[in-house]
């Protein structure tokens, strides 16, 4: 009980974090945000505190979900320290900028996916607003690769996700229906796939369907700093955590395949 209220209040945290921290924020978005975390928060404490899962893939399979959380939690956290620099400049809020702006122009080259998020600002922008936003997607981009990797990296070297004991695939994998239709190894493949390669493919995507909607339904305007940090936050968390999860759905089948050839193999041992 104790983990799962730890979890429940760091979720809420997460989210009332830029209109907890930012000034300016009106009393119906404060009050939007507060419903929106408590709910979170809520949810999340019944998930960790019951003993079967129901949503949350690789519950009792760290780091998993830890890495995926840290990620998303630094990302908002210095987006949320930049924007806060804008209006009350502070040592921390400085470097940090300075730090985005320089890895920013560093990633926006032709056919980026940081220079497809520039082209989102619209007619007219300044180049601070530009800058603005090119810092902000460079740094939220640069933290969604480095936790890919360091997860990778993990899988790899560390055994993930049985160093340290078994796996249980119904406690870890609670929305993966084995008994719906067709080799479980093969489906496990398929979705892995499936995974990486919206990954892969969103960075590029988000963008187009961020423009079209734009045109279509209402202009998204990035002068809201609360609306910039989610905004570039979900274009940079999103393709890695998929990526992270088609990684990890490999890994699983891996294991199941290894584990029938051991079996197949220890089969035919005694037939013989």
């Amino acid at each position: 009980m104790v983990g799962a209220a730890a979890r429940a209040f760091l979720v809420a945290l997460l989210i009332a974090m830029p209109a907890v921290v930012l000034p300016g924020v009106s009393s119906d978005t404060a009050q939007m945000i507060a419903l929106l975390s408590l709910l979170a928060a809520l949810l999340t404490f019944v998930e960790y505190n019951s003993e079967y899962p129901s949503v949350v893939d690789f519950r009792d399979a760290p780091p998993f979900n830890r890495m995926r959380f840290i990620a998303l939690f630094s990302t908002i956290l210095m987006l949320t320290l930049i924007g806060l620099g804008q209006t009350n400049p502070n040592a921390v809020s400085d470097w940090l900028t300075e730090v985005g702006y320089s890895i920013g122009h560093a990633m926006d080259f032709p056919f980026s996916p940081v220079r497809l998020v520039v082209l989102l600002t619209p007619e007219g922008a300044t180049a601070a607003e530009m800058d603005l936003l090119r810092s902000h997607a460079g740094l939220a981009y640069l933290i969604s690769l480095s936790t890919l990797l360091a997860f990778i990296a993990f899988v790899r070297l560390m055994d993930w996700p049985i160093r340290k004991g078994g796996f249980n695939f119904w406690v870890n994998l609670p929305l993966f229906d084995p008994t719906a239709g067709g080799d479980v190894l093969s489906r496990l493949k398929r979705d892995s796939h499936i995974n990486v390669a919206l990954g892969f493919l969103l960075p590029f995507l988000i963008p187009g369907i961020m423009k079209l909607a734009g045109q279509v339904i209402y202009p998204i305007s990035f002068s809201d700093p609360q609306t910039l940090i989610w905004a570039m936050s979900a274009w940079a968390f999103l393709p890695a955590n998929m990526i992270m999860r088609g990684v990890a759905l490999m890994r699983i089948a891996d294991l199941i395949e290894e584990k029938r050839r051991r079996a197949y193999a220890q089969a035919e041992l005694q037939v013989a």
